[in-house]
């Protein structure tokens, strides 16, 4: 029986940390996030982040717009973010309509400010070992890893996916923590051979309970990102939790795994930038 990976647990005792930090430091910080369309997952999402906002004293404040924003509109809020000296850290919550060239408005974020990690002179500085912003998801899957004392360093990891917002990152984070990496996708051959050969598998893939027991070794360590709905409407992961779990060394669940995590090291990262963009 696998042990549970706790993100809950372990993004509260972060919470506690940064509180500390924020009231001995007198830290004043501002996130603002920019949030287009009504993509459900995403107003959770906001939420959540809101709430973790409240409890840690920071300021919190939604720019909120129709899918039919212009792309020049967008890029005008963010330059205006940009040289607002209140505002630490900004967020352009994913995913962005079709009409907006998401590489071109991130590149625009200042990369002081970029507290998701996504402009490219951030993934630059984590591509050679230097970084600033780490996104928060591989971020968040590294602490958690860290916390249960779960050593990277020449593990075999297969990475299921490979987005700009987990699965191409994360392969910089595991490779600057010495692990020998597999990133699998849409057009690899032979998947279940290649899931079967991890010591650490993480699945990003966004399909419910795709992962089964036997396409795992025993005593494998799983990380979920996914947060999907099953045939009943429940919220599940990429994972089929309840046999997997059987197999597996460590398993995350969903939820309460990846998420927490990744809100606590977006909360991080503001904090970050209040620092930087104070001085």
């Amino acid at each position: 029986m696998a042990i549970i990976l706790d993100g809950k647990k372990v993004s509260n005792q972060i919470y506690t940390e940064l509180k500390n930090k924020i009231d001995n430091e007198k830290i004043k910080a501002k996130l603002a996030v920019i949030h287009i369309g009504d993509d459900e997952p995403s107003k959770i999402y906001i939420r959540n982040k809101n709430k973790v906002c409240k409890q840690l004293g920071i300021d919190f404040v939604e720019y909120k717009f129709e899918s039919s924003i212009t792309e020049n509109e967008l890029i005008s809020l963010i330059t205006k973010l940009n040289k607002d000296s209140s505002i630490s850290g900004i967020l352009l919550q994913n995913p962005l309509p079709s009409t907006i060239d998401a590489k071109k408005v991130f590149n625009i974020i200042n990369p002081k400010k970029d507290v998701d990690g996504f402009n490219p002179i951030n993934i630059g500085k984590l591509v050679i070992g230097d970084p600033l912003f780490i996104p928060c998801t591989p971020d968040g899957i590294i602490k958690l890893l860290e916390y249960y004392n779960i050593n990277i360093e020449g593990k075999k990891v297969v990475i299921l996916g490979r987005s700009n917002i987990v699965g191409k990152p994360l392969v910089q984070c595991l490779l600057n923590k010495n692990a020998t990496i597999t990133i699998c996708h849409s057009k690899t051959q032979n998947l279940k051979s290649e899931t079967k050969q991890a010591d650490i598998l993480i699945s990003a893939v966004g399909k419910p309970k795709f992962i089964k027991q036997d396409w795992i070794k025993k005593d494998t360590i799983i990380i979920d990102v996914g947060i999907n709905r099953d045939s009943n409407g429940e919220i599940c992961g990429d994972i089929d939790f309840e046999n997997v779990k059987e197999k597996a060394s460590y398993i995350t669940p969903v939820p309460g795994g990846i998420g927490p995590m990744t809100i606590a090291m977006l909360m991080q990262n503001t904090i970050i930038a209040a620092t930087i963009n104070k001085q």
